[in-house]
């Protein structure tokens, strides 16, 4: 059996998700990470590097069966799973409750907790295994704004709610779950989306992907059931 860590990396192509893949691959982890494009999954392999302990393959990790058929594959190329970081989501902010769009609804629902949702149940009986630790990526705004962005505000509450059940359900089993809140990630959607902001306050995908991976390391053994702000100034 290989003696470097396996985890499984959803959303592993976009900003954040990419910043914890590479983070871990360095760290000498095996990685596994679904994607939704293939322009997307060659950009990651290639920052990568070659000779990188990186798997991939195409899945809509929102469908159960799905995501049960990744992990299952995953599992074999990382030979144990001890972690999942769940960074799969999206952002919409379409205006106030009446004015967005009806479809916005369930497409931040889709995005952010049915990929989450699935995700988790896919994972759960292979963290069981050793024992493991699974991250999700809540958000800020679910907890302190949400003004324009209820549906999305909503996900992410459910996200946070996810955390703390699934934390007491297996704190007694060994598996441990937390989540991280960002505020606004610096990306370059962001930034063109917010070209006059101030980015002084902007968390970096690449100091979030530090947090990420001490939550699903040994180091944060004690650490269960925590929703953990990440949105102070880099």
């Amino acid at each position: 059996m290989t003696s470097s860590r396996g985890v499984i990396v959803t959303g592993g192509t976009g900003a954040l998700g990419r910043a914890v893949v590479l983070h871990l691959l360095r760290a000498g982890s095996r990685v596994a990470v679904p994607y939704r494009g293939e322009a997307a999954w060659d950009a990651l392999r290639d920052a990568a590097g070659p000779g990188a302990l990186l798997y991939g393959q195409a899945a809509d990790m929102a469908l159960p069966a799905t995501a049960s058929s990744f992990v299952e594959a995953a599992a074999r190329f990382l030979e144990v799973v001890d972690g999942v970081a769940a960074c799969a989501g999206a952002f919409a902010m379409g205006g106030t409750l009446e004015k967005a769009p009806v479809e916005e609804w369930d497409g931040m629902l889709r995005a952010n907790l049915a990929p989450a949702w699935a995700t988790a149940r896919a994972a759960l009986p292979y963290l069981l295994k050793q024992g493991g630790s699974l991250v999700f990526v809540g958000s800020r705004t679910a907890e302190t704004a949400g003004a324009g962005a209820s549906a999305y505000a909503v996900a992410k509450s459910g996200v946070h709610a996810l955390t703390r059940v699934l934390a007491l359900e297996n704190k007694a089993r060994g598996v441990r779950v937390n989540a991280i809140l960002p505020g606004i990630i610096d990306t370059p959607d962001n930034r063109k989306a917010m070209p006059d902001a101030d980015r002084k306050a902007w968390a970096s995908p690449e100091s979030l992907a530090r947090v990420v991976a001490f939550l699903l390391s040994p180091d944060s053994a004690p650490t269960t059931g925590a929703l953990v702000p990440v949105d102070a100034a880099r």
